[in-house]
């Protein structure tokens, strides 16, 4: 399973940017998003954020078999 961490650098690669890139585009420093890589802490509106500084989206549910996402 892939990490939170994972799939930005992921995410970030198949965009063609650079962490330091992102750091720019979110409006923080490379030590910065560096260190939050390595913690692997972010909030949901983070995840956004970097998500729409990438070019995509992020979605973060709980998906049941009746297709109820949560």
């Amino acid at each position: 399973m892939a990490t939170i961490p994972m799939k930005i650098k992921l995410a970030c690669k198949y965009a063609g940017i650079s962490e330091s890139e992102l750091a720019r585009r979110i409006g923080s420093s490379s030590q910065s998003i560096s260190k939050r890589l390595k913690t692997g802490r972010f909030t949901s509106e983070e995840l956004c954020k970097i998500a729409a500084a990438i070019g995509c989206t992020f979605s973060f549910s709980f998906d049941f078999e009746d297709g109820t996402k949560i």
